[in-house]
């Protein structure tokens, strides 16, 4: 088994089949809502109304759609993976609370909530050497300090 005596040498392997496999994931689940028109996206939108935001619902839901498949592609690239990792968990917090306060049991939020945690924690690690971010802002060349791991 070398590869539990690996001392994690594939870490960025690793990051990288996350990344394919989540946003390949996302993209799947986002585009019923992004291809369903104006009368899904305003269904969807209307949970904005849980955080105050009455306004608007047919934007919002659209916002939805967009930010799990743009989000999702922008994530199996690698690219502006932090900004596209922050939509995503904002999205999942955001149905994470409409199941919450639609009553749903642990089973029904589980899901939004376990992507929230994923993205966050994501926003900590970075996107990897295997991403498009790592290859053009890998270090900052004033400091020669890097941004990604």
């Amino acid at each position: 088994m070398a590869i539990l005596r690996a001392g994690y040498k594939s870490k960025n392997f690793g990051l990288l089949l996350l990344r394919v496999g989540i946003g390949v994931m996302f993209i799947l689940h986002g585009w019923p809502k992004l291809a369903g028109g104006a009368e899904r996206w305003e269904a969807v939108g209307q949970h904005m109304e849980l955080l105050g935001i009455g306004f608007a619902p047919v934007f919002w839901g659209f916002m939805a759609g967009f930010a799990e498949v743009a989000g999702g592609a922008l994530l199996v690239l690698g690219l502006l993976f932090r900004p596209a990792v922050m939509l995503l968990l904002v999205t999942m917090l955001v149905a994470t609370l409409k199941h919450v306060a639609g009553g749903d049991s642990f089973g029904g939020y589980s899901h939004s909530l376990e992507a929230a945690i994923l993205f966050a924690s994501l926003l900590f690690i970075g996107p990897g050497k295997y991403s498009i971010d790592y290859k053009f802002f890998q270090k900052d060349k004033s400091r020669g300090r890097r941004y990604y791991a």
